[in-house]
This record gives C-alpha cells, sequence and structure tokens, in this order.
C-alpha cells in the first residue's frame, strides 16, 4: 500500500498564464506549494503530473532544480483523469491525494488530517470540501483509491468529468462510499487559491508577513494575521469563492 500526493501542473492556465511559477522571496508558488506538501505526514511522497505539452518542460526543470528525487509524471493536458491514472499506475500508487497546484497556502495538518480518515474506513472518497465547504478554498483536499479512480477511468465520459478528475466520483453516491471531514467553524468566505492576478497578490503578501519568521506557518497563523490586517482580505475580495 502506498499513499502519494499527485498533484497536477502546467503553464497554460486559461485565467493567470505561468502562475505556479510566479516568485516569492525568489521560489517559484509551484515550490513553496511543494514545500508545505513535504510536511505533511500520513504519505509517502509526491508525485507532480504535469502535460507532455513543451510548455510544461519549464516544470520539469523547476521540480528538478529544486527536488531532484521527486517523480515528475508527463500526460495528457486536458484528459486530466487520465493523467491522474496513468501517473498512480505507472508508480504503483494505491491511495490518491489530489490537491492542485495553485494552493501555495495549503495546510498539510487539514490534509492529513482528510488522509488520515480515509485510511481508517472503509470508504471511497474522502474530501474537506464535499458537500459543502467549511474550509478557506484553497486548502482543498481530496482522497481516493486506485480502485475508484479506474472506475472513473473506466466510466466518465463527459470533458467536464475528465477535465476535473473527481466530479463522477463525488456526484454518483450510488456507486461510491463518500464521506468528509468539516471545519469546527465556517471559514468558507476565505479565498486562498490562486486563479486570478488579485489571488497572487493575496498569497504574496501573507508570504511577505509570515514566511520569514515562521516557513511553517499554518491555517491559524493566517487567520490571526487577517484578523489583525484585515485588509489584506480586500486585495482579491473582488473574486467570488
Amino acid at each position: 500500500m502506498s499513499t502519494y500526493v499527485i498533484t497536477q501542473a502546467r503553464m497554460t492556465s486559461t485565467r493567470l498564464p505561468g502562475k505556479i511559477l510566479k516568485q516569492i522571496f525568489g521560489k517559484p508558488l509551484l515550490v513553496l506549494f511543494l514545500e508545505r506538501l513535504k510536511r505533511m505526514k500520513t504519505i509517502d511522497g509526491i508525485i507532480v503530473a504535469t502535460t507532455a505539452d513543451q510548455e510544461d518542460d519549464v516544470i520539469v526543470e523547476t521540480v528538478s532544480e529544486f527536488y531532484p528525487n521527486m517523480p515528475v509524471f508527463r500526460g495528457d493536458r486536458e484528459d486530466v483523469l487520465d493523467r491522474y491514472y496513468q501517473c498512480a499506475k505507472k508508480f504503483s500508487v494505491s491511495t490518491i491525494v489530489r490537491i492542485t497546484s495553485d494552493c501555495p497556502l495549503i495546510d498539510p495538518h487539514i490534509s492529513d488530517l482528510v488522509v488520515s480518515k480515509f485510511l481508517s474506513s472503509n470508504c471511497d472518497y474522502c474530501s474537506n470540501n464535499l458537500p459543502y465547504r467549511t474550509y478557506p478554498h484553497g486548502l482543498d483536499t481530496e482522497v481516493f483509491s486506485l480502485k475508484t479512480l479506474e472506475k472513473a477511468w473506466n466510466n466518465a465520459r463527459t470533458q467536464f468529468d475528465r477535465e476535473h478528475v473527481t466530479p463522477y466520483i463525488y456526484h454518483n453516491p450510488n456507486l461510491f462510499e463518500l464521506i468528509s471531514i468539516t471545519s469546527s467553524c465556517d471559514l468558507s468566505s476565505n479565498r486562498w487559491t490562486v486563479d486570478y492576478p488579485e489571488d497572487f497578490e493575496f498569497v504574496k503578501a501573507i508570504y511577505e508577513k509570515l514566511y520569514q519568521q515562521k516557513p511553517e506557518f499554518d491555517t491559524n497563523d493566517i487567520l490571526e494575521l487577517i484578523k489583525n490586517e484585515p485588509q489584506l482580505i480586500k486585495l482579491n475580495s473582488n473574486r467570488k469563492i
């Protein structure tokens, strides 16, 4: 049994191209994101799943530069479900943790809670954002077995399901046993992912305030910061959750 984070990454984001290589303190967002993932205690490793497109050569080069022993898989650009399935098969991953690379504020402790919940149950899929979100947008973690992924890979037909990997799973509760974890308080109004330039400005501000003093800053540190400096929320408040 092996448990790996498989994180999808590509340069050709439609809303903010090249976002994962935008830099803070001389480090690309992708590297800062992976730095946080490496603090997880419930996983055996991390695999970066990018595309076979030439534009994404730079992702392979970046991972190799900062984490030379971290595996990288290259697959289909649009059929991300296939990319995940082929990646999991190649590296013999039995439990897949899906966390997308546009989440540079991901909290390893919260992600560990989701993985632990999955591993201690007999479910097919566990997440922290269904059936409704209680954590900040940008802390999303999904965990599922290779068997579940294979069933989705065999049966998902729509472009949406193939592109977004897991909708076929959580939209078919009659086929899969789904469980979730929720926050003790509703934090869903917080937008901590990076889709737009305003999101990057927010994340950059958080790192500039916290990273040098405490590189392993967590959700509580961010919440305390924005409580004391509420103007930070305005940086991307024009973008919906």
